[in-house]
């Protein structure tokens, strides 16, 4: 592993200009370009001390072995020449919005003496003029399907054309009305060019003529008392009505913009992009790329714009298109959730593309915000079916399991994966998940919850302690089921239950074993026992697999700040590739044990708060309090209860509700809360109610899970 202290560059010798710099390997391969305004101040910050810079950013630079720079005149050059680069080396430390899928298109062949409409993916041809991008080419067959009875255009191939020209007889479109029938002279080329200028003025937003043409043609039929024709109008109109539905005016001044959001996790980065033309969603894009570096927001957007409308010109002046349609692919103005550090001069190289100002800004209400959310929703939901197909998908499990094996030198792949992590509040309410991961996927029915009785003394979560004691009792589980299977004695098989020394709590769709009634046990050990820390919670957790005599279980660790595998006794972690499937399985495995364990000590600690606000009640004993827990679910619930409400609980009567209520309240109650003493308002309710998002839970609460 290089040492950039070989390679760095004396501070002197660096040049305050505006620049590019590029990143090279000890075997010369570019691997990473940027720009900077200052090239001094950038570069300085890559020699930095190791231990404060990003992950991403550390891995780049051990990686690398000589920096090199160029000078440039201005920063719109520096940001140019970026691009350039990027393009011609395409380095692997930075990211690439390269689709992997085309788009499908609405494309007019204008270029044609008779003009055809059809449905194209692939580059921009010369002399053919396009509607969209769209997500799917059954929505464009669709829409032209609507629109072919009120602009009946050519839709048919060559070959076809000139067939039925020989023949004199149109084709079946013809016959059913969907086409004018050029090929015949049903109509003049200048008559049929004429129902396709129309069509391409509908689609770019004109709609408003069109629509009052054909209303006003439908009214002088239906004077004319012409009923076949004024039917045949009303009809068209109704097909125009149901096209434009699709078309829904998102922007009310008739904007044209385009609008990108993001959403990432430390793997990969989602863009979705919606091209607005005179208000109206024309079409939209998405993008599913892996993140290569430590960017944020501000700076993907940067690195967004400059590749794809960069790429996007220089693609449209490859297929010969006009310099005026190759610019025309840049919009006048586009919407982005964070602006870039350069944003002016983003904008001024952009503008240069178009020809024309191109303005970058942040919705901040109206119309335009209520867009851009709706397409950070796309991309995030991008992102999520993205993750779903990667673990649904028979062949990738398969590949992932086989790069773990091969990671972690196993003797076979690791069908069965274990992970254990902690979570507490400052050492309070100490709780442990165990998830359990079959052929790659999550196996929720042998899912386990523990409460960790050892804490340590000076009343903080000592995580080590925590880890060997979950692997202590569920390994002298396993232990004791084996036993039991042999008929040696132990424990008859029940399944462990809170605060039991050997088990944990169950998962509750899982608790009872149909077959037996009894609930149920761990079979069989993991292949891999994984748990969410480095080297110390490893060597734990190997000490008591050591102690109980389990030799047939592989440990690992996956520490959270650099991603690293950690095995028993080796000094150095294993490093596995960013993009590979191995680490992406061990990541979900990890994530899924950290958001069971928030779930669990978050109930915990909901039902602890509860029962000790009902300590004090007088007459109230532990088995009442625990039936009025469950029955409402929560204090805040309990709080909102009337008296009759409280009494419907198994052992509560009247007077104990009574006196209840009046504990809760801070006062005297009565069946309606409505009329409390005044003075003695209720409590405001306090939400309890569980979510999902760990990240939103650690900054309300200051929970972590280690």
């Amino acid at each position: 592993m290089p040492d950039p202290t070989t390679y760095r560059p004396a501070p002197g010798t660096i040049p305050t200009e505006p620049g590019v710099y590029k990143f090279r390997a000890p075997d010369g391969r570019v691997i990473y370009v940027g720009k900077a305004k200052n090239l001094r101040n950038r570069l300085s910050n890559y020699f930095a001390d190791l231990s404060t810079l990003h992950p991403r950013t550390r891995r780049m630079v051990t990686t690398a072995g000589s920096v090199e720079w160029t000078v440039v005149g201005t920063e719109v050059e520096a940001l140019q020449l970026e691009y350039n680069w990027i393009k011609q080396f395409d380095p692997r430390f930075n990211v690439r919005y390269r689709d992997d899928k085309t788009y499908p298109m609405l494309a007019v062949s204008v270029g044609e003496e008779i003009p055809r409409l059809f449905v194209y993916r692939g580059p921009r041809r010369k002399g053919v003029r396009y509607f969209g991008p769209y997500s799917h080419a059954w929505a464009i067959r669709e829409t032209l399907d609507q629109l072919l009875r009120v602009f009946p255009a050519r839709t048919c191939s060559t070959g076809v054309l000139k067939r039925h020209q020989q023949l004199g007889r149109p084709c079946l479109l013809g016959y059913i009305g969907k086409c004018s029938a050029p090929c015949v002279g049903r109509v003049s080329v200048d008559e049929h060019r004429a129902i396709v200028d129309d069509f391409c003025d509908f689609l770019a937003g004109r709609t408003t003529r069109l629509i009052k043409q054909v209303e006003r043609k439908m009214l002088e039929a239906s004077e004319d008392l012409d009923f076949e024709r004024a039917a045949r109008l009303r009809d068209d109109l109704g097909a125009l009505h149901k096209a434009l539905e699709k078309q829904s005016v998102v922007l009310g001044d008739g904007t044209d913009a385009d609008v990108v959001a993001f959403a990432y996790d430390d793997l990969e980065v989602a863009v979705q992009v919606f091209h607005v033309r005179d208000g109206r969603v024309r079409g939209q894009r998405g993008w599913v790329v892996e993140r290569v570096e430590s960017a944020e927001s501000p700076e993907l957007v940067e690195q967004f714009l400059t590749q794809f409308y960069g790429g996007e010109s220089d693609q449209a002046r490859r297929s010969g298109l006009d310099e005026a349609d190759a610019r025309g692919v840049v919009p006048r103005q586009i919407l982005v959730p964070e602006m870039p550090a350069d944003a002016g001069q983003l904008s001024a190289w952009l503008g240069g593309i178009r020809g024309t100002a191109v303005r970058i800004r942040v919705p901040r209400r109206g119309d335009k915000k209520d867009l851009a959310e709706t397409v950070r929703r796309n991309a995030e939901q991008a992102l999520a079916l993205h993750k779903l197909k990667r673990a649904g998908d028979l062949t990738t499990r398969s590949a992932a399991l086989q790069g773990i094996q091969d990671a972690l030198d196993l003797d076979d792949a690791p069908l069965r994966i274990e992970c254990v992590d902690i979570s507490h509040v400052q050492g309070t309410d100490v709780v442990a998940s165990l998830v359990v991961f079959e052929d790659g996927l999550a196996k929720k029915s042998d899912y386990r919850h523990y409460a960790i009785k050892e804490a340590a003394g000076d009343g903080h979560s000592d995580d080590v302690a925590s880890i060997a004691e979950v692997t202590r009792r569920r390994f002298k589980r396993h232990r004791a089921d084996a036993q039991t299977d042999a008929g040696t004695g132990g424990p008859d098989g029940g399944g462990a239950h809170n605060g039991d020394a050997d088990g944990g709590d169950l998962a509750p769709e899982a608790s009872i074993d149909p077959a037996t009634g009894r609930p149920r046990r761990f079979a069989y050990p993991p292949n891999l026992y994984l748990v969410d820390g480095g080297a110390p919670q490893v060597a734990a957790a190997a000490e008591v697999l050591d102690e109980l005599g389990v030799t047939d279980v592989a440990l690992a660790g996956l520490a959270k700040r650099l991603e690293e595998v950690w095995l028993p006794g080796d000094d150095e972690p294993v490093i596995l590739p960013r993009g590979s499937e191995a680490l992406y399985l061990l990541q979900r495995v990890r994530d899924e044990a950290h958001r069971f364990a928030i779930s669990f000590h978050r109930s915990k600690r909901s039902r602890r708060m509860t029962a000790s606000a009902l300590d004090a009640v007088p007459g109230l004993g532990e088995v009442r309090r625990t039936a009025l827990v469950r029955h409402f679910g929560s204090l805040a619930r309990l709080r909102e209860a009337t008296v009759d409400e409280m009494t419907q609980v198994p052992g509560i009567g009247a007077a104990t509700a009574r006196t209840i209520a009046e504990h809760l309240h801070g006062g005297p109650t009565t069946d309606d809360p409505a009329t409390d003493a005044p003075g003695t308002p209720a409590d405001p309710p306090t939400e309890v109610g569980e979510k999902d998002d760990a990240a939103e839970t650690i900054e309300r609460t200051g929970e972590t899970a280690q």
